[in-house]
């Protein structure tokens, strides 16, 4: 991981900026201390892989018999509450 003072991100910002757009992150520091990091952008298809595609597989999930109420507009109804 590279590194870059303040003072040469002011005074050349464009050689990081290529260097994050090659992958490359960068440690940002002021009077030779460490204040941060910074890292590629990174798509978020990238950090939250999808689940699936295509429709949904119900017809795999077994059926279950209302067993608190008569059909599912009753059972909807008393989740609801009077509010």
């Amino acid at each position: 991981m590279k590194s870059i003072s303040v003072g040469e991100l002011r005074q050349n910002p464009a050689a990081m900026i290529a260097d994050l757009e090659g992958g490359e992150p960068y440690v940002l520091t002021r009077h030779n201390h460490r204040i941060g990091t910074i890292v590629p952008a990174v798509s978020s298809a990238t950090l939250i892989p999808r689940k699936a595609s295509g429709p949904a597989q119900t017809r795999t999930i077994a059926r279950h018999d209302l067993t608190t109420a008569s059909t599912i507009d009753e059972l909807l109804n008393e989740e609801k509450g009077p509010w």
